[in-house]
């Protein structure tokens, strides 16, 4: 029997614990750091703890808290694109493949199968859904529209609820981003003003709050320029009092700490200092040494960067989190229903555009010329191929998706070329093609921390449009956010999915006529 911890009876180590999230992961491998959080753990001394779901041994991470913890400590981890578990993966492309299928049925599945699931490993709470309004639309994101962001995150927050699990809806306040930045790199800057940010970014806040399906909020690093020009939103107390002056009483965590974002304005110490009185109710740093972070939140108390009433506040909605838990239901059961709904995500999400008079497919026996996109970084085998998968994600596989295509159409040819294409891939791609009746782009983009927002190279963008000024590329198949296609040059038939192996194939399938295209655009493309 778990025993609820009372605040009374607190020490103020074990209340400084209360508010710091440590990272407990076998990704980066650190005894002293495991040893460490073990101890904290043991001494009641620990709020919250981060296991990054997906890597090796984090359920064996799990097992240990959940055999050490005698008291409901959160346990979270970041579920944006689903959850794998004993090595089954469960996994859509990425959040905003939820937003491509606009049906909140689906986004309930979403939830549910994925809260089950992470319930009975042993997590409490998952750090999404995102519900961010990038005024260009995101891959991580589930759209534009503020009525549809609402339902769709909602429908995930009850498919939380029902399968066991907390939710933290970020990236608190949603603010837009005046120069399109990744906060990874920099800090963003917005200036909406808190009468744009109660009309826009945070209602869907607002209506999940008012549903009870608002448990927790991340907060980002934006400077929002119109109401505190000095701090990030995460290290501001006049935007995080915005969410408290609405009602909410569920707890907040900072995004990631160690992000450049973060780091580049603010030592290590006035961060932590700086998230806690600012009305955060824990910290995220997101290191393999939490031995040092830890002495860092220490060190801004000593300073007096930590007020002792925002200490105290932050405590005790951690602890009122810690009960919520207790509540949670164990006894979740997905459905056949569920199941494959959730499955069919991928597919459901494809979306496809074309000129009047165009069908969506093209012939299964033509002579078709197929040049896909590969990352810059790989190296071509001496045959020119790339037999690995390209993404830490593990989605985008050349060959599987060159015997697709070979499948499918057993005339076609395959030609890999990089992001940035070389001088020799151009010459082989505008030479080569000209022995085919049509060529077939597939491209990507991919948001990945620390590589900054999603676009098409201007050589790439070149090298189609030098082709369709002889009305040569008959369609583009693209992978991750469609409004990176607003600076192509028209071409007539366009095909968009999600980010996974699944959406590659569904979107080949719709090229083959195997599949019908039923997606949405989560977000307004102006195309070409």
């Amino acid at each position: 029997m778990l025993k609820e911890l009372v605040f009374e009876e607190l020490t103020l180590k074990q209340k400084l614990g209360m508010v710091f999230t440590p990272f407990l992961n076998s990704w980066v491998r650190n005894e002293d750091n495991e040893e460490f959080i073990f101890e904290m753990i043991k001494e009641r001394s620990l709020g919250a703890v981060w296991i990054q779901q997906g890597h090796s041994n984090a359920e064996g991470m799990l097992k240990k808290v959940k055999e050490l913890a005698d008291y409901p400590i959160i346990i979270c981890t970041d579920c944006e694109s689903g959850i794998t578990c004993n090595g089954e993966k469960f996994l859509v492309g990425r959040h905003g493949a939820v937003g491509n299928t606009g049906d909140v049925k689906s986004a309930y599945a979403f939830g549910k199968v994925t809260a089950t699931i992470a319930h009975k490993m042993g997590y409490n709470m998952i750090c999404a859904p995102i519900v961010d309004l990038h005024r260009k639309g995101w891959i991580r994101g589930l759209g534009t529209d503020r009525e549809m962001v609402t339902e769709l995150a909602s429908a995930i927050a009850q498919g939380y609820h029902d399968g066991g699990i907390l939710s933290m809806a970020k990236h608190y306040p949603g603010c837009s981003d005046a120069f399109d930045t990744d906060p990874h790199m920099t800090a963003g800057v917005s200036y909406d003003t808190k009468e744009d940010l109660m009309e826009t970014a945070l209602y869907p806040y607002k209506v999940m709050m008012e549903r009870g399906l608002l448990d927790g909020i991340m907060s980002g690093h934006r400077i929002c320029k119109n109401i505190d020009p000095n701090r990030v939103a995460s290290m501001s107390k006049p935007v995080m009092d915005i969410i408290r002056e609405m009602g909410f009483e569920g707890i907040a965590m900072t995004d990631a700490l160690c992000m450049m974002g973060v780091r580049a304005l603010y030592s290590d110490v006035e961060s932590k200092g700086y998230a806690i009185a600012a009305g955060n109710d824990t910290i995220l740093p997101f290191n393999a040494d939490s031995r040092k972070d830890f002495a860092e939140l220490c060190e801004a108390y000593d300073q007096g960067l930590i007020p002792d009433e925002m200490l105290d506040a932050a405590v005790k909605r951690i602890l009122v989190t810690h009960h919520k838990i207790l509540s949670l239901t164990d006894d979740a059961v997905i459905t056949d229903e569920e199941m494959k709904t959730f499955m069919s995500i991928d597919r459901n999400g494809i979306f496809a555009k074309t000129d009047e008079g165009v069908s969506t497919s093209i012939s299964r026996d033509g002579k078709h010329y197929f040049a896909v996109m590969v990352r810059a970084e790989m190296q071509f085998d001496a045959e020119g191929k790339i037999d690995v998968d390209t993404f830490s994600s593990n989605w985008y596989y050349p060959l599987k998706i060159e015997a697709k295509i070979k499948e499918l159409f057993p005339n076609a040819v395959v030609k890999f070329f990089h992001e940035f294409p070389t001088q020799s891939q151009n010459v082989a791609i505008l030479s080569d093609s000209l022995d085919y009746d049509e060529t077939i782009f597939m491209t990507f983009t991919e948001p990945l921390s620390f590589t900054g927002t999603e676009y098409l190279t201007r050589r790439l963008l070149t090298l189609i449009k030098s082709m369709q000024m002889t009305d040569r590329v008959s369609t583009v198949i693209h992978f991750g956010n469609p409004t990176v296609l607003e600076e192509m040059v028209h071409v007539p038939r366009i095909i968009a999915g999600g980010v996974s192996e699944n959406a590659v194939e569904a979107a080949l399938d719709v090229l083959a006529g195997e599949y019908p295209a039923k997606g949405v655009l989560s977000c307004e493309v102006n195309f070409q």
